[in-house]
């Protein structure tokens, strides 16, 4: 990327196309559009690389594929929210934080990803590679059950806990929760 040769972006496709299509998929439920998804990924990266530098070069991708699937899945279903991975688990969230379009509300979402951060690093390894598989990757129940070593039901019951225990925090770190 540095050296602006375009075979950069072929390896890239080659190391990382899988996981990031399963991230896109994750999200938009829908081949054709993660395929654009991951191809705009590709793009992005270019785009940014140089001058941005990232120090693992997997997350930095990973984070533009969620970014740019995310946009992909509001633009596409800005009437409807169609049942994704993406869609599911952001019901299941809804219980702990409230949603609101404020200014005010906006700036505060980096303090409120960093106080997140330190409650998932209060849980315990079960709970937060659960909770990170669920709620970051956007994999299904059944695919953290499986990489977690557990039975859907005990993954249904470690998430439900670790959101209640998020939502018991973020109350007592002052956000308010109707």
């Amino acid at each position: 990327y540095w050296d602006r040769d375009e075979s950069a972006i072929r390896e890239t496709e080659e190391k990382y196309d899988r996981y990031l299509t399963k991230i896109a998929y994750n999200i938009l439920s829908n081949h054709e559009d993660s395929r654009e998804s991951v191809n705009d990924t590709y793009l992005a990266a270019w785009s940014s690389m140089p001058p941005h530098r990232p120090s693992v070069l997997s997350t930095y991708l990973s984070k533009l594929t969620r970014r740019i699937s995310i946009d992909l899945l509001r633009y596409r279903n800005r009437d409807k929210r169609q049942q994704s991975q993406y869609a599911l688990s952001l019901d299941e969230l809804e219980e702990c934080i409230s949603g609101g379009n404020s200014t005010e509300e906006a700036y505060g979402e980096k303090e409120l990803a960093d106080t997140i951060a330190r409650y998932l690093r209060l849980c315990s390894e079960e709970a937060r590679q659960a909770f990170i598989g669920r709620y970051y990757y956007l994999d299904s129940i059944r695919e953290v059950a499986a990489y977690c070593g557990m039975t859907e039901s005990r993954a249904k019951t470690v998430l439900y806990r670790a959101r209640q225990g998020l939502k018991d925090y973020l109350i007592k770190e002052g956000y308010y929760y109707e």
